[in-house]
């Protein structure tokens, strides 16, 4: 089953040349998760050939204009072009008044249910559940309420070993056995031991998504051991003081919460558009985390169960 994540804007603040602002698509077997929203998202779609009519769900981190200005543009094509599914949107307080205004200035009426969920920025919480994932709020310090969002594939199914089973069992039975449990008789005995039937079911694949905010290695719990992380790393360190300023994180920090985290593979992103050359971050990371990457527009990381 896929699990892939696609890079549409890696920018902070301002655009910049080949580099957008904030956007990416988590896609989880058939399901695609929007997470944030910034200008242009909508273009990027279109290059990256994603149908924005498979989006399901849009996760917001906060109101800061480079993460959610192509939210209203990207709702009004879904509209315009007919959508009638519902579409779930997760993001801190304010950003339904902010929709509520735009949707009454240009009476815009939508043509499927927009079904809105506030996220306590504060609290790592789940606000969200399918047959695929969960996902939980990350709180994240930055100058305004904030929070990243972890997605977690939910555990799968057993494998039966053929050769193993009895003839004779019952559907029911089966799906007991891939859920790992034992198959017993009316008084509780044990007939068929699912450890002697059955083996490990794949790996469940995770992925973090570290918003604008400032190191907060007490967040390295709450993402420990994921598949993937991706983590701002608006500056270089030697502008770190800036970056406390700003309440953002360098490449270095980046590289440091995702090794305190123990976490398979790092992204860094959210450049600023000071940095015309990305190498002298990517260096800087691998200095301290080697298994990092650039997430530049258009990166895509598939995870292998």
């Amino acid at each position: 089953m896929e699990f892939e994540l696609k890079i549409l804007g890696s920018a902070s603040a301002t655009p910049y040349l080949n580099r957008h602002h904030t956007a990416q698509i988590l896609t989880v077997d058939n399901q695609a998760y929007l997470i944030d929203c910034g200008e242009g998202t909508q273009h990027r779609l279109m290059e990256y050939k994603i149908r924005h009519q498979r989006i399901g769900s849009i996760f917001i981190s906060h109101l800061h204009g480079d993460h959610f200005f192509g939210l209203f543009g990207l709702l009004s094509t879904m509209h315009l072009h007919g959508r009638t599914e519902p579409l779930q949107l997760f993001g801190p307080a304010g950003l339904d008044e902010v929709l509520t205004t735009q949707f009454r200035v240009s009476n815009t009426q939508l043509t499927f249910n927009l079904e809105f969920t506030v996220v306590d920025t504060t609290a790592f919480a789940q606000v969200y559940e399918d047959r695929y994932v969960t996902v939980h709020t990350i709180p994240m310090r930055h100058r305004i309420a904030c929070c990243g969002y972890l997605f977690r594939e939910k555990p799968k199914r057993r494998h039966l070993v053929k050769e193993q089973l009895p003839a004779g069992l019952m559907p029911a039975q089966l799906a007991a056995l891939t859920h790992g449990e034992d198959i017993t008789d009316a008084a509780g005995n044990v007939l068929i031991r699912n450890a002697d039937v059955t083996t490990a079911p794949n790996h469940s694949r995770s992925y973090a998504y570290c918003a604008d905010t400032l190191y907060t290695e007490s967040n390295a719990e709450l993402v420990h051991g994921v598949d993937l992380l991706y983590h701002e790393a608006t500056f270089l360190d030697d502008m770190r003081e800036r970056a406390a300023t700003t309440h953002h994180s360098t490449a270095r920090q980046a590289a440091l919460f995702a090794r305190k985290a123990e976490v398979r593979h790092l992204l860094i992103g959210h450049f600023s558009s000071r940095y015309r050359d990305l190498e002298p971050l990517l260096r800087e990371a691998k200095a301290v985390f080697d298994n990092v990457e650039l997430a530049t527009e258009g990166k895509t990381v598939s995870l292998p169960e």
